[in-house]
């Protein structure tokens, strides 16, 4: 009859009942389960704290202090092509046309620059510029300027300067390139972000992908806007124009280097193997 009948305790568990030969419910040589229950709580072996984790270490799902020292040297490296990226987006240096120094008169010259967004034009005194330099400029000397945004993402206009037509549609490709790499940039800050706080190696992997691929929009961004800068040219050949690539487009092509430089960093992070140890295997010391 006693070995069909349960108990219930206070916390909702069913146990048996004492049996013969054990005292007060529990047998000989067995410790009672409260007391075990309380004993793994205050030694911290309770499944709610450290083996959780150190469960999740065992089985690779979770990343040691050196892997995430290099996630994070890696992310820095990724973040200097995001800073550069955006510092040339967001500047008009990417281009600077310039004229003779003596096409307009003895006194003034007149040069422009234009990047992804806007344009400017600038007069300058031809006493500040370089003897030895035939055209007008550069665009970083003091001068009257007047900067436009242009009309290429709101009425369609293509720009005019120095009687050349800009191609809108290589100038907008250009754009849209340039800001898509930058969405694929913040998509894969979040990936590295939520790999370092959950500690799942797992995001390296999207966030790889994501870094290669804005890299290589960036660089496409820079041929396709070289590309519009030469049909430019080439819709007028009325005023000659001395034209060179200013410091904004060396910031996006170091950019561009450096993206696809982290993104393969990210990659070789994500591997289950080390592939140095996989090229260059140690050898044996007793061999």
């Amino acid at each position: 009859m006693w070995s069909t009948f349960l108990v219930t305790d206070e916390e909702g568990r069913t146990v048996c009942p004492a049996a013969a030969g054990t005292v007060g419910g529990v047998a000989p040589g067995v410790a009672p389960q409260g007391a075990g229950g309380l004993t793994n709580l205050m030694t911290g072996r309770s499944t709610f704290g450290g083996n959780k984790r150190r469960r999740a270490t065992s089985t690779g799902h979770a990343m040691s202090e050196a892997q995430e020292g290099k996630i994070k040297l890696a992310f820095f490296v990724a973040i200097v092509g995001v800073v550069l990226t955006v510092l040339g987006v967001g500047t008009e240096f990417w281009v600077e046309l310039a004229p003779s120094k003596s096409f307009y008169n003895n006194q003034t010259c007149l040069t422009a620059h234009y990047g992804l967004w806007k344009g400017c034009t600038k007069t300058l005194w031809v006493a500040d510029i370089d003897p030895e330099r035939e055209s007008c400029g550069p665009a970083e000397l003091p001068g009257e300027s007047n900067c436009t945004y242009f009309k290429f993402f709101t009425t369609g206009e293509n720009a005019v300067l120095f009687q050349k037509t800009t191609r809108k549609n290589l100038n907008v490709v250009a754009a849209m390139l340039a800001l898509f790499s930058l969405f694929l940039m913040v998509m894969g800050a979040i990936c590295i972000t939520m790999s370092l706080s959950k500690e799942i190696i797992f995001f390296l992997k999207p966030a790889s992908v994501c870094f290669i691929l804005s890299g290589v929009m960036v660089l496409l961004s820079l041929m396709v806007f070289h590309q519009s800068v030469l049909a430019f040219l080439a819709s007028d050949h009325t005023i000659p124009l001395h034209h060179e690539l200013s410091w904004s487009v060396s910031c996006i092509g170091c950019a561009g280097a450096v993206l696809i430089v982290g993104g393969i960093l990210f990659l070789l992070l994500a591997l289950p193997y080390s592939p140095w140890r996989r090229c260059l295997p140690q050898k044996d010391g007793s061999s």
